[in-house]
């Protein structure tokens, strides 16, 4: 590979690690460092691969942000390795190589995604990576190669379970085109071997758990909690979320597969992409969920232009040769500019105040896509940064405000996993207990000890409160600017639970 490559790989990890610092933790990274201290085959909402990346992270690098986004940062910087190399694979020469690298480090969404604690950003690796086996397949007739398809499926499923799309998106995309003889050899089906091997702690753990992470997606689909947006929108969303000086290399990389004589081995990422894609439009997921996707394009898209850029000379006069000259440094600057106006909307570069200056000029915000996102003032990818230390103090000051013989059966309920997992990381500098909550993965793990004669409430609606509780009082407010609202309701202190809390457990399942 050559060294601009690297060098594009390499700013684009140092911008990460610059910024780690900026805001505070995101929601879901608390979550994974809590589910880490509970390693299993399985979780109702994900599976096990991320919590155990999230206990390495804690037992080598630490949990400083820093530390934490080194992770997601690193997976990034390989993203866009690994994009350049398929594109070479494709036929791309140094031109449309350095093009794939640069291309892959301007969507708007990877900058998101590779600034958060997740199982994200180790998802266009997977995806990318199940592609790169079907094209080296492809161009070696080595059937062999379903082994190594097939492991990286089955890793892909312990990451997201989101990967399944994809990988048979991949073989109808085998089917449709010249290429289906790779699947009718006996590797296909011992590569199908390997993934279900490699899934298989996890589909038993389902299996187990009567299959939690069903029930979840089905009180996802009824409680409406999901903004389904309409084809066109959907489409507007892809567009921008990829950074719309993007579209017209993805779009043209979507184009060669199916058009050009140089691609026809090649249709089936072609086919791939349109499957997936259709699939999560018409199943209304959310803009982010065919991200991973889109690496095959943006491959193809590079390769396409090095190809109408490095025509022949004898196929050139003299004036499309100066022009073409003139457009191969055009391109590494649109894409430039391309990311640096939105940049401050994806990776926080500003302060909060100077920040929300800079969106409201620039009259861009990234579309909800929950119900509860509607109306706030920062992106969710932010505003789920804001709350947790303060509100964590101050479960703090009114758990030592009781007497010593209340605090050891006072039990800190919350009703998310945010506010339960911000008690878990923050709350030993504050002399605090583990949280219980029912939301989530909280809910396997229980109400320890607690009987509920006693609770702090976080993040409980009053009234909810008052229903169960013989006395609720406020015991502390809270005001934490730009958090969402369910983030900034009073702490409650609530006596004499209608019931044993270790009896009535069942009931506090929230699993949405």
């Amino acid at each position: 590979m050559w060294p601009s490559v690297y060098l594009i790989a390499l700013a684009y990890f140092a911008l990460h690690m610059a910024t780690a610092a900026r805001y505070g933790y995101f929601r879901d990274a608390l979550y994974y460092l809590a589910c880490s201290h509970h390693l299993a085959f399985g979780y109702v909402d994900l599976p096990p691969l991320f919590p155990f990346i999230a206990w390495i992270a804690r037992h080598t690098l630490g949990t400083s942000l820093y530390a934490l986004i080194f992770w997601p940062a690193l997976a990034g910087a390989v993203r866009i390795i690994l994009i350049a190399a398929f594109a070479r694979e494709l036929g791309a020469k140094r031109f449309g190589v350095a093009l794939a690298a640069a291309l892959a480090a301007t969507p708007a969404v990877w900058w998101v995604i590779d600034h958060q604690f997740a199982m994200n950003a180790f998802e266009p690796l997977l995806w990318t990576g199940c592609a790169y086996a079907i094209l080296r397949m492809i161009q070696t007739q080595n059937p062999k190669l379903w082994l190594a398809f097939g492991a990286i499926v089955g890793l892909g499923m312990e990451n997201k379970y989101s990967i399944a799309v994809f990988a048979f998106a991949l073989l109808l995309g085998l089917l449709l085109t010249r290429e289906r003889k790779l699947l009718f050899n006996p590797w296909l089906f011992a590569g199908g071997a390997v993934a279900l091997l490699v899934f298989l702690p996890n589909l038993i753990w389902n299996i187990q758990h009567h299959w939690p992470f069903l029930e979840l997606m089905h009180n996802i689909r009824v409680t409406g909690k999901d903004i389904a947006y309409p084809p066109a929108a959907y489409i507007g969303q892809q567009i921008a979320m990829m950074n719309p000086f993007t579209l017209p290399f993805w779009l043209g990389g979507l184009l060669f597969y199916f058009f050009s004589r140089a691609a026809k081995s090649f249709r089936v990422f072609g086919w791939a992409f349109l499957l997936t894609f259709a699939f999560f439009l018409l199943s209304h997921g959310k803009d982010y969920y065919s991200g991973p996707a889109y690496p095959i394009l943006l491959a193809a898209g590079a390769l396409a232009v090095e190809q109408l850029l490095f025509r022949s000379r004898e196929q050139q006069t003299s004036g499309q040769s100066k022009w073409r000259t003139v457009l191969k440094p055009v391109c590494f600057a649109w894409l430039a500019i391309g990311i640096a106006l939105p940049l401050p909307l994806v990776l926080p570069v500003f302060p909060l105040d100077v920040f929300l200056r800079y969106q409201s000029h620039l009259q861009l915000q990234p579309k909800p896509t929950e119900r509860s996102f509607v109306g706030t003032a920062l992106p969710q990818y932010y505003a789920d940064e804001m709350p947790w230390q303060e509100q964590v103090a101050a479960v703090a000051r009114v758990y030592h405000a009781l007497p010593p013989g209340e605090q050891a059966k006072t039990a800190i309920f919350c009703d998310n996993y945010g506010q339960a997992s911000a008690i878990d990381f923050f709350g030993p500098r504050y002399g605090l207990p583990k949280a219980i909550s029912g939301h989530q993965n909280y809910f396997f793990w229980g109400p320890r000890n607690y009987t509920g004669e006693l609770a702090i409430l976080v993040g409980v609606p009053e009234a909810d409160a008052r229903r169960e509780f013989a006395s609720v009082g406020v015991a502390a407010t809270l005001d934490i600017p730009y958090a969402y609202f369910y983030e900034t309701r009073p702490i409650l202190l609530g006596r004499g639970l209608s019931g044993n809390l270790q009896q009535i457990w069942p009931r506090v399942k929230n699993w949405r």
